[in-house]
């Protein structure tokens, strides 16, 4: 009896064995809830407070410039010209009879990514994926939101007299899915090579300067907003890696007055050049401080 029943016993063993996966490879459990950024973002008030107060002061500051227009008087581009530096920003010349243009970044700056970023939090948040980001492009265009404030903004701008441009790291080959997520959250009309610039569209890489500069042939562009520094000026990209320094830029010169004229920023705490930085980076050894009192 016993040997008759060794074999069953074994196959049932090796049955075990292969329906058992190593706890390594057992994929984590989903957070039980969104990480604190995406909370902050996606759900709270103040996240969309902060957002309809600067596209607010965006429309308040292109229709001073629209009146400038209209009475005659010059307006000046937002667009730094080639050669300028941070240091010393000139700025492109605006002809003119051009009609007068803002530009806009797309995500995290006029389009809320909810659908990629739930997979994101529902996964545990991945290392960049350029594979995966072109499936979302490509799937995503119906779960997406407008920003806070940005339909009613972009509206009052059209109505100003400006043209609305968006200028996106999105892929080129995705463009007709990039349009039809703009257009689908109220916010085109989107144009490929007209109102609408990709990554690739002017020159190879991911610098938006070219793509600006491209615009700026044919628009007046007075405002600018985005939420990386990168929406503003290519020149940003080298601080980068110099914490310290990028904060210190900034706020230095004439760089420092464009902000909410001519320059403005979205909230953005996911990703991106300002989610970097060791605790070096980011406390000054001066302002550290250790509570002693528990020990």
């Amino acid at each position: 009896m016993l040997r008759a029943a060794l074999p069953a016993v074994l196959l049932l063993l090796a049955g075990c064995a292969t329906q058992t996966r190593p706890v390594a490879d057992v994929a984590p459990p989903a957070p039980q809830t969104p990480p604190k950024a995406m909370q902050w973002l996606y759900g709270s008030g103040e996240g969309a407070a902060i957002s309809r107060q600067a596209y607010n002061a965006l429309a308040a500051y292109t229709a001073t410039v629209a009146a400038d227009r209209k009475a005659g008087r010059p307006v000046r581009s937002a667009i730094l010209a080639p050669g300028a530096t941070l240091d010393a920003p000139r700025f492109v010349e605006c002809a003119g009879g051009q009609p007068l243009a803002a530009m806009f970044d797309v995500d995290e700056t006029v389009l809320l990514n909810l659908g990629f970023e739930y997979d994101d939090a529902k996964g545990g948040v991945r290392p960049w994926d350029e594979d995966r980001w072109a499936r979302w492009e490509q799937a995503g265009a119906d779960k997406v939101l407008p920003v806070p404030g940005a339909v009613e903004a972009l509206a009052t701008l059209r109505a100003q007299g400006l043209t609305i441009l968006f200028n996106s790291n999105r892929n080129t080959a995705n463009g007709a899915f990039t349009k039809a997520a703009i257009e689908g959250a109220g916010l085109g009309p989107a144009v490929a090579g007209d109102t609408l610039y990709l990554k690739g569209d002017v020159a190879p890489g991911s610098g938006k300067d070219p793509r600006r500069l491209k615009a700026s042939e044919h628009y007046c562009i007075v405002a600018l907003g985005g939420d990386q520094l990168g929406d503003f000026s290519d020149q940003f990209g080298p601080l980068m890696k110099d914490i310290p320094g990028r904060r210190a830029w900034v706020g230095q010169g004439a760089i420092a007055r464009l902000w909410g004229a001519g320059w403005f920023v979205l909230p953005n705490p996911l990703y991106g050049t300002g989610t970097v930085g060791s605790y070096d980076d980011v406390f000054p050894a001066d302002k550290r401080w250790t509570d002693q009192g528990g020990k």
